[in-house]
């Protein structure tokens, strides 16, 4: 009979893996450059992160939240606004392509 083999204890406290997530999906960086700046090998990060994530994401068919709503809302209108102006500027260089100066 086979003996299980037990992972050895992590040598990371679960504050330091929260804080290493939380600093990883703040920053602009990739996650192996902030595995590199905090010494931690990029997939053990990588692997936090993602753990972190699928516990976090919302599930399939929530409701939006109040902010996310409004978010939301504010995007639509300046999507709005920017097809405006992108017709506006379309009739604009049609007129001017015609124009025989």
């Amino acid at each position: 009979m086979r003996k299980r083999e037990v992972a050895p204890p992590s040598k990371y406290t679960p504050e330091f893996r929260e804080e290493s997530v939380q600093f990883a999906l703040r920053s602009s960086k990739t996650v192996s450059e902030t595995a590199r700046e905090l010494e931690l090998n990029p997939e053990t990060l990588r692997g936090w992160v993602k753990k972190y994530q699928k516990q976090h994401e919302p599930p399939a068919g929530a409701e939006l939240t109040v902010s996310e709503r409004v978010r939301l809302k504010e995007l639509e209108r300046r999507i709005r606004e920017v097809e405006m102006e992108n017709a506006f500027l379309k009739k604009c260089a049609a007129y001017f392509a015609k124009d025989p100066r």
